[in-house]
C-alpha cells in the first residue's frame, strides 16, 4: 500500500485562491458585500434615523442659538454654518460604520467571511460603499434645511453639487478611521466611546462653526492642520462662491491620505483577527 503525503497548502484551497484574487474580483466581491449591507439597512429603517433627523435638528439649533451672536442674524450665519453642519453630520454618520462592524464581528458574522476565498478588504469596504446612501441623504437634507431657512449659495447648482460630492467622499474616507476603531475595539460600546472622542475634537476644534481668527492663537495652530477645517473651507468655496480653490485640492489630498493610511491599518488588523 502506497501512502501519499500532501503539503499543508493543498488542504487549504481557500487560502490558495485568496492569493490569486484579481482587482476585478475584489471590486465584484466588495459590491456584493455592499448589496448585503444595503438590504440590511432597508430591513432596519431606524439606521437612517441619524441622517434624517440630525441635519434638521442641528442646523436649526445652531442657526437660531448662535446665528445672532456670531454673524448678527441667522441668514448671515448660514453660509458659514451649512458647510460645518455637513462635516459634523457626515462624521456622525461615519461613527455608525465602526459600531455596526464591531456588532457584526461580535455576532460571528465575520468568522464566516474569514474562511471564504474572498479579498480581505471586501467585507470592510462593502458596508462603506452602502453607507454612501446615508451620506447622500444627510448632505441633501442639510442643504434643503438651509434653503428653507434662507440660505442661498452663490456657487449655484454646480457649486452645491460639487460641495456635496466632496463631503460624501470625505465621509467615505473618514469612515476608514472608524472601521479601524471597530476592528480593534473590544465591544460596540467601547467603539462608540472612542469614536466620539475622535469626532468631537475634529469637528468642534475647527472652523466649522466659527471663524478660525476668533479662536485663541494656540488653538488656531490645531485648526489650521485639522483636515476637517480644510474640507469645510473647500465646501464653502464651492457652495458659496463656485470657486475651485487650492483648499479643494488640499481637502482631496487629505481624504486620500486618510484612505491610504487607515485602509491599510484596517486590513492588517482584520488579518490579525483572522489568524
Amino acid at each position: 500500500m502506497t501512502t501519499h503525503t500532501y503539503g499543508m497548502t493543498a488542504l487549504d484551497p481557500a487560502a490558495d485562491v485568496r492569493r490569486h484574487i484579481s482587482l476585478s474580483d475584489t471590486v465584484s466581491q466588495t459590491l456584493t458585500m455592499a448589496w448585503r449591507s444595503y438590504k440590511k439597512m432597508m430591513r432596519n429603517p431606524e439606521e437612517f434615523f441619524d441622517v434624517l433627523v440630525q441635519p434638521l435638528l442641528f442646523t436649526a439649533m445652531f442657526a437660531y442659538v448662535f446665528g445672532g451672536a456670531i454673524s448678527g442674524d441667522v441668514k448671515s450665519y448660514l453660509p458659514l454654518l451649512i458647510p460645518g453642519i455637513l462635516a459634523q453630520t457626515t462624521m456622525t454618520a461615519c461613527i455608525a460604520t465602526g459600531t455596526q462592524l464591531r456588532e457584526d464581528m461580535d455576532k460571528g458574522v465575520f468568522d464566516r467571511f474569514k474562511v471564504l476565498p474572498i479579498a480581505r478588504i471586501a467585507p470592510l469596504a462593502g458596508p462603506m460603499v452602502a453607507d454612501l446612501l446615508r451620506y447622500t441623504i444627510a448632505t441633501t437634507l442639510t442643504f434643503a434645511t438651509g434653503f428653507a431657512m434662507g440660505y442661498r449659495p452663490g456657487g449655484g447648482v454646480l457649486g452645491v453639487l460639487a460641495a456635496m460630492v466632496l463631503v460624501i467622499f470625505t465621509g467615505w474616507s473618514l469612515a476608514w478611521i472608524f472601521t479601524f476603531v471597530g476592528i480593534i475595539g473590544k465591544s460596540s460600546k467601547s467603539v462608540q466611546g472612542m469614536s466620539m472622542m475622535i469626532m468631537f475634537p475634529l469637528t468642534f476644534v475647527s472652523n466649522a462653526f466659527v471663524g478660525a481668527n476668533t479662536l485663541p492663537g494656540w488653538l488656531q495652530h490645531f485648526v489650521q492642520v485639522n483636515p476637517v477645517s480644510h474640507v469645510v473651507t473647500a465646501t464653502r468655496d464651492l457652495a458659496n462662491q463656485g470657486h475651485l480653490s487650492a483648499q479643494v485640492g488640499w481637502a482631496v489630498v487629505a481624504d486620500l491620505a486618510v484612505v491610504l493610511i487607515f485602509s491599510t491599518l484596517s486590513v492588517r488588523a482584520y488579518r490579525r483577527k483572522a489568524i
